[in-house]
């Protein structure tokens, strides 16, 4: 048995760190502040390149369409950014939901 299970249908979406874009916070590690969370993002929104200084982020597209780089991804697309290293922009052509963790403090440079 998993020491810890989370429901997502138990969870509420909260405001993510960009608007149009929602999180609903799966696991938190209370010892490295890493998450692990669904995210949303609604149509249209553009997420400006960026950096996490605190974490690394791996990110794994489970529905909708993400544009990255000209280049336009679908489900099964998988990501990862290194701690301190700029992405982005990211572009939802579709609302797009993925699943991301961040291995430490969810922060935005």
């Amino acid at each position: 048995m998993f020491q810890f299970i989370a429901l997502a249908q138990n969870k509420t979406w909260q405001p993510g760190p960009y608007p149009g874009v929602e999180l609903l916070v799966l696991h938190k590690n209370e010892t490295t502040g890493g998450v692990t969370v669904l995210r949303k993002f609604h149509a249209g929104v553009t997420v400006p390149a960026h950096l996490h200084p605190l974490a690394n982020e791996s990110v794994y597209i489970l529905s909708g369409e993400w544009a990255e780089a000209g280049t336009t991804y679908t489900t099964g697309a998988f990501f990862h950014a290194p701690r301190g290293e700029r992405h982005g922009p990211h572009f939802a052509k579709t609302e797009v939901i993925s699943l991301t963790m961040f291995d430490g403090p969810l922060t935005v440079a």
